[in-house]
């Protein structure tokens, strides 16, 4: 049996009649008209999936019904019945919209297949507009999702230097979101349709990082058989996101700082000079100003870097957005994996609040797909937990200390446990306090 409804329109009654049993006969669930008036009431009441109507017909004809359905019901399908001498008026009618056209006298065959093929393109139309839908959905997964003061000044940030070409360095912890943020900076840039080109630093072997990085001629090395672009060449005129950008080595430090400031390089094993536009977006989750001072990072290409800092902060730093991730993360991977969640139990909320997350969001995602799958009732409760999530250090809250501790002493801790908070954001850390920014800095 077909799920599809075909909508039969003519004003000879006989040839209509034929029509609706061989529809019907053939499992279609079948409507009929005796005009084109008629058939527009059907239609404005009535899903039709398909309409197959006579061109010439004395009240509306064919030509004018068509127009009509594809301006209320522009997904579906036409295909239009026409003596010989109309065919130059069915030729016309194909460039207004219609599937098909079908001569008459009709032969059985030729219009059940006609009408077979415009079902399925009308099928693969409504099919692709959901695919559509999904695609879209799925770019909203990978985005920002918080309203506790630390990430919204992340993404305040965000918003005032994506319009610019300025070199910013995302500092924070791992799984943080430094890599959504880098893509919030590039979709709100002049850039956004550009190539973004992304690196990490830390994933690439020392040894070949630079001809990633820079490319190679031909026999530069080794096994360099051919001349092959760098990452720096493939982004011209986008922007290119160094991740993990601490793990460079010296040497390569030395080249990057060179793009930075002269816009050009040179490929392994060449002299020549190639000059680049690319805007540089950098991301560490180590403390660049400790590796410049042990001489693991070179001073002038930190400052050629940080020129605009934006720190994605902790999760245990914003608790207050734990819900709403867990919500977010809970409607995906419901939905990846077909399974009907109503929800998560509030002392399970609880639990995640209290937790220190040293994974950050990534573990929070991680923990959220781990319960979906595992869920039997349709909530997620304790059982669905990780053994011992529950008695794990929870995130401090509280400072306490003993009767008889030096003021000294406990504005030291305050401050230590307030930058831990924070991720060790400084100006963040001065802001909980009600102090100044120098004032933390020089209390350090």
């Amino acid at each position: 049996m077909n799920t599809a409804r075909i909508l039969l329109v003519d004003d000879e009654i006989a040839h209509l009649k034929t029509l609706e049993k061989l529809f019907a006969k053939e499992g279609y669930e079948v409507l009929s008209a005796e005009g084109g008036t008629s058939a527009l009431e059907i239609l404005r009441q009535e899903p039709v999936n398909l309409v197959i109507t006579d061109l010439m017909m004395p009240d509306l004809g064919g030509m004018e019904l068509l127009k009509l359905i594809k301006t209320i019901r522009p997904e579906c399908e036409v295909i239009l019945m026409t003596a010989f001498g109309t065919v130059e008026r069915a030729v016309q009618g194909m460039k207004e919209g219609a599937y098909d056209f079908i001569t008459k006298p009709i032969k059985r065959a030729t219009i059940v297949k006609s009408a077979a093929q415009a079902l399925e393109r009308q099928a693969l139309v409504a099919e692709n507009r959901v695919l559509k839908a999904q695609i879209a959905e799925l770019k909203n997964e990978r985005t920002i999702v918080g309203q506790s003061p630390p990430i919204l000044k992340a993404i305040s940030l965000v918003k005032q230097v994506a319009p610019s070409d300025v070199t910013v360095l995302l500092t924070g912890e791992s799984g943080t979101g430094k890599e959504l943020l880098a893509r919030m900076i590039v979709e709100r840039s002049q850039r956004e349709k550009k190539p973004f080109i992304t690196v990490n630093c830390a994933a690439l072997p020392e040894s070949i990082l630079e001809s990633e990085l820079f490319g190679y001629e031909k026999g530069a090395f080794t096994g360099a058989n051919q001349r092959r672009i760098g990452r720096f060449e493939a982004a011209s005129g986008g922007t290119i996101f160094l991740d993990e950008i601490g793990e460079l080595s010296p040497a390569v430090q030395v080249k990057l700082l060179r793009v930075l400031q002269e816009g050009e390089f040179e490929r392994l094993g060449s002299n020549q000079r190639i000059e680049v536009d690319v805007r540089v977006i950098a991301a560490t989750n180590r403390d660049l100003e400790e590796e410049m001072r042990t001489g693991n990072f070179r001073d002038d290409l930190y400052w050629r870097l940080n020129v605009v800092n934006i720190h994605a902060p902790a999760l245990r730093a914003r608790t207050d957005d734990v819900p709403l991730l867990a919500q977010h993360f809970l409607a995906i991977y419901a939905k990846k994996n077909r399974r009907q969640i109503q929800g998560i139990r509030a002392e399970v909320m609880e639990t995640l609040r209290n937790y220190s997350w040293p994974g950050n969001v990534r573990e929070l995602e991680n923990l959220i797909e781990r319960a979906v799958v595992l869920d039997r009732d349709g909530i997620v409760g304790e059982d669905d937990l990780p053994d011992g999530l529950s008695t794990t250090t929870k995130n401090p809250q509280h400072l306490s200390v003993p009767l008889g501790t030096t003021l000294e002493e406990i504005e030291r801790r305050v401050i230590e446990e307030t930058l831990k908070m924070t991720g060790n954001d400084k100006k963040l850390t001065a802001k909980l306090l009600g102090v100044a920014t120098r004032t933390i800095y020089r209390k350090i």
